[in-house]
């Protein structure tokens, strides 16, 4: 008996990283002081001296289920991309820069291509978020994972000058928010996904024109990296009060966190279009329209407050970033919480 024969194959581990680290290396910044195989990763602070308060902010999350349809469709180089952004976008809520990232998958069976895969798809979120991925951990766990499966989460750092952290403090009355369009479903509510939708192959290779892809194209499309576009705000010399990156609880749950005490969002449906999979999913699943928008982002995956001066430059900003803007709504005086209309 060795361990081999135990489930754990070491050989495979060794392959596995050895793929990985071609997509590993475009990761680098400057500060990265270390290389992937050591025990631990080093990042260099010294590029942040000028810095009056340099303030480390991290964020730590998963993918959580819809992983079961990247199992189902065998489609596992995309999946990297939403485990970094449910991290990176909760850091770029207080305004801060990511650094680096750290990954972790665990496994019924570790098969070295399928594992390279998922972390070229966690290198590519690093890419578009301008964090390095510094390290990670692969574990081969027989028996507890089914050998077609595995978990997928993730670890990041910003920075930011504790001066300019952004922590809704100063919304007031009358200030202007702004939400950012999302990609679709991102990576919250798919345990309701899958009562709703029939999880089977034929079902989500099924193509819609009101989708125009397919149902599993649709429900795999990668969670939006909003880093990009909160930093042009910030060289664009605009002031973003508050921020709330939209993921599971939705508008009901999310949109208050960035809410001092006394101030009320107000948020106009009507103000942007929401992608037809929410209507799918709404009608199909005869889910009541409450409980979508507090479940779901419903179109839009991040939501900042401005001052109303400012919010015409802001959607410009955001779009030359690459993004869509929508003025959503406004913050009012009242019981601090949101209301539709």
């Amino acid at each position: 008996m060795d361990y081999k024969k135990a489930g754990v194959d070491i050989e495979a581990g060794y392959k596995a990283v050895d793929l990985m680290k071609q997509h590993i290396k475009g990761t680098m910044r400057k500060e990265v002081l270390s290389d992937i195989g050591g025990f631990s990763g080093a990042f260099s602070l010294g590029s942040f001296k000028n810095m009056e308060q340099p303030t480390l902010v991290s964020g730590t999350d998963g993918v959580g289920t819809k992983l079961k349809i990247a199992f189902l469709l065998d489609k596992h180089d995309t999946i990297g991309i939403d485990c970094v952004a449910m991290c990176v976008n909760d850091i770029a809520c207080a305004g801060a820069e990511p650094l680096f990232f750290l990954d972790y998958i665990a496994c019924g069976k570790n098969q070295p291509e399928k594992i390279a895969t998922i972390v070229k798809g966690v290198a590519e979120g690093c890419k578009q978020a301008n964090a390095a991925l510094i390290g990670g951990e692969t574990a081969e766990m027989p028996g507890f994972y089914p050998v077609d499966e595995y978990d997928l989460a993730g670890f990041a750092v910003g920075i930011i000058d504790q001066k300019d952290l952004i922590t809704g403090v100063n919304l007031k009355q009358g200030d202007t928010l702004i939400g950012i369009a999302s990609s679709g479903i991102h990576s919250n509510g798919y345990s309701l996904v899958r009562k709703v939708f029939r999880m089977q192959r034929d079902a989500l290779d099924t193509y819609y024109e009101v989708l125009g892809k397919t149902l599993g194209e649709t429900l795999l499309t990668p969670t939006k990296i909003y880093v990009k576009a909160l930093q042009e705000l910030k060289k664009g010399n605009v002031t973003v009060k508050a921020c709330s990156h939209i993921t599971g609880g939705g508008f009901y749950e999310n949109i208050p966190r960035m809410l001092p005490e006394g101030i009320h969002a107000m948020i106009k449906k009507d103000s942007y279009e929401v992608p037809p999979i929410f209507g799918m999913l709404q009608k199909d699943g005869e889910i009541e329209e409450q409980i979508m928008y507090n479940t779901y982002n419903m179109g839009i995956g991040m939501i900042v407050g401005v001052d109303s001066k400012d919010a015409d430059k802001a959607v410009k900003l955001i779009e030359a970033a690459g993004e869509k803007a929508f003025i959503v709504g406004e913050a009012v005086r009242g019981t601090k919480g949101v209301s539709l209309c």
